[in-house]
């Protein structure tokens, strides 16, 4: 599949978008597609961070497994799926005047068994809409922390 970017500018300071982006287990909250993050030992922060994530999309559900790659404080997060479906996912932040761009980005790999190529020419279009409307809710829970709600 081709990997898939979306990208919102938050109108909040680098920490505090970092502190809530580096709170993997926080995720489900504002991710529509994660139903759960069960991390497989004690770490929840830095490379070698191992999670399984129960996803799901409408009506099909998936348990793929994370491992994180690489972690640059305030910067970015770069994920492995090690899992049926296979590729990365980045995490990065880009510091503006008065804000934050926060950009994700995943290359996936679906197996034979699920249709590859064909489903990854789809799921390119909806994981994009879907993922948008995370960064949504993700700069709107961000600025409920800013503003002390």
């Amino acid at each position: 599949m081709p990997s898939v970017s979306v990208s919102v500018v938050i109108d909040a300071p680098l920490d505090l978008v970092w502190q809530e982006v580096a709170d993997l287990g926080s995720h489900p909250e504002w991710m529509a597609d994660a139903d759960s993050i069960r991390f497989a030992d004690e770490q929840r922060r830095g490379v070698g961070t191992t999670m399984q994530v129960a996803t799901r999309l409408g009506p099909l559900r998936a348990s793929d497994w994370l491992v994180v790659t690489a972690w640059e404080e305030k910067r970015l997060i770069e994920v492995a799926h090690v899992g049926t479906v296979g590729g990365w996912g980045r995490f990065r932040l880009d510091p503006l005047a008065g804000g934050v761009r926060f950009t994700w980005t995943e290359e996936l790999r679906f197996p034979l068994w699920l249709a590859g190529p064909v489903t990854a020419f789809v799921a390119q279009w909806i994981l994009a809409v879907v993922w948008r409307r995370n960064l949504a809710l993700f700069a709107d829970r961000v600025g409920k922390r800013l503003s002390g709600r």
